[in-house]
């Protein structure tokens, strides 16, 4: 029976190897095992499940008072706050309206003058298809002379095509870095965004606020997406903090088919 110790370092040795090359030695134990070892060894990185203290404070909303205020703003673009809440208690739900702001808020949905003229993100999405692209990162994790590091990977996708360009790779997504991602992606001889009106991303503090000013001068409108579950910043996004569903779910799909050995 192996140690815990005996196991990290296998798994760690196997992992620089690589599958094939484990696949040719008579091991006691499979490839397969191994690298399952080294994808626990990652996992318990992001594990914070004992530091995670006991939450204090008001409760929160019950679920179905959430869902039922997003559907009604969503069916009524003309209801305000109150006209929700009275919805609300007619079927024995009494919250107030501050309560309800901070819920379409947290949504990304607009009061009822500013939702009644902004329209649906499906028509948005529509009418800007051709001049539209987003941006997201992901991460891997690589075995280096430090131990086990993040690296940081940055894609653009152009929606209409598909196509997408690797944006960078680093392990420290700071102000300086991201800047220079602005400037290489609206190069207007090659930049990957040169043609293009809109980019998608969503509210990391990574994509900040000289990161959009950048694109602005260039003539990229930045469109973020609604703050509902959102991670503060990409060291946090690899902790699988879910993200706003279906507003970039392109990239997001494009994420799923990626594959690190």
């Amino acid at each position: 029976m192996l140690t815990d110790h005996q196991r990290r370092r296998l798994a760690v040795k196997g992992k620089l190897i690589g599958r094939k090359q484990l696949a040719q030695f008579g091991t006691l134990f499979t490839a397969d095992t191994i690298l399952r070892w080294h994808r626990q060894l990652v996992a318990q990185k992001w594990d914070d499940s004992d530091r995670k203290e006991k939450k204090t404070g008001r409760p929160r909303t019950r679920q179905v008072i959430f869902d039922l205020t997003v559907k009604f703003a969503n069916e009524n673009p003309t209801w305000g706050y109150g006209r929700i809440s009275g919805a609300l208690s007619n079927v024995g739900y009494h919250i107030t309206d501050t309560t309800i702001g901070n819920i379409l808020k947290a949504h990304g949905i607009e009061p009822a003058p500013d939702r009644k003229r902004t329209g649906s993100w499906v028509t948005f999405m529509k009418s800007h298809w051709e001049v539209m692209a987003s941006i997201d990162c992901t991460t891997v994790e690589v075995w280096t002379t430090s131990g086990l590091t993040t690296f940081y990977l940055l894609f653009v996708m152009e929606l209409k095509t598909r196509r997408v360009d690797f944006a960078g790779c680093t392990t420290n997504p700071n102000e300086e870095w991201i800047k220079t991602i602005a400037r290489e992606l609206t190069n207007s001889e090659d930049g990957f965004l040169k043609s293009k009106k809109y980019l998608i991303m969503d509210r990391d503090a990574t994509f900040s606020k000289s990161f959009r000013a950048c694109l602005r001068r260039e003539g990229v409108k930045p469109v973020r997406l609604p703050p509902r579950s959102q991670c503060g910043n990409l060291r946090e996004a690899s902790a699988a903090t879910p993200r706003s569903p279906n507003l970039n779910a392109h990239l997001e799909k494009f994420f799923g088919s990626l594959k690190f050995e």
